[in-house]
């Protein structure tokens, strides 16, 4: 019996910065967000859920994945992105099915779930 691949409902790209990159974090994020039509989350400055550095978070549809991802590796100047898709498990899309831009950041995966989770895309 083949595999059968989830369906992906959309993408998140964690934008990863620190006190000294905050600035040009929120500016990354703010000009994605004027850009494309996806949803920017807050401007943590502090680790949140699996995330180990402060994070901004945009959340964008499927469709927009081939715009976005180069957009974002032309503009990131050094920060750290990690993407991951979303579909019918958030540990294994976290864990298994990722991607960066610049360096591989430790996750704790205990905060996550086998299970799909529902995000506002």
């Amino acid at each position: 019996m083949p595999h059968l691949t989830p369906p992906i409902h959309g993408f998140h790209a964690h934008v990863y910065f620190n006190a000294e990159t905050v600035a040009q974090a929120r500016a990354l994020c703010e000009g994605a967000a004027a850009k494309f039509p996806l949803k920017m989350g807050r401007v943590h400055e502090k680790p949140v859920g699996p995330h180990p550095d402060w994070s901004c978070q945009l959340a964008f549809k499927p469709a927009l994945f081939g715009d976005l991802i180069p957009w974002l590796a032309m503009h990131r100047a050094g920060l750290v992105i990690f993407i991951h898709p979303i579909s019918d498990s958030d540990l294994v899309d976290h864990r298994d099915r990722a991607m960066w831009m610049g360096a591989v950041r430790p996750l704790d995966l205990s905060v996550l779930s086998d299970t799909p989770e529902e995000y506002d895309l």
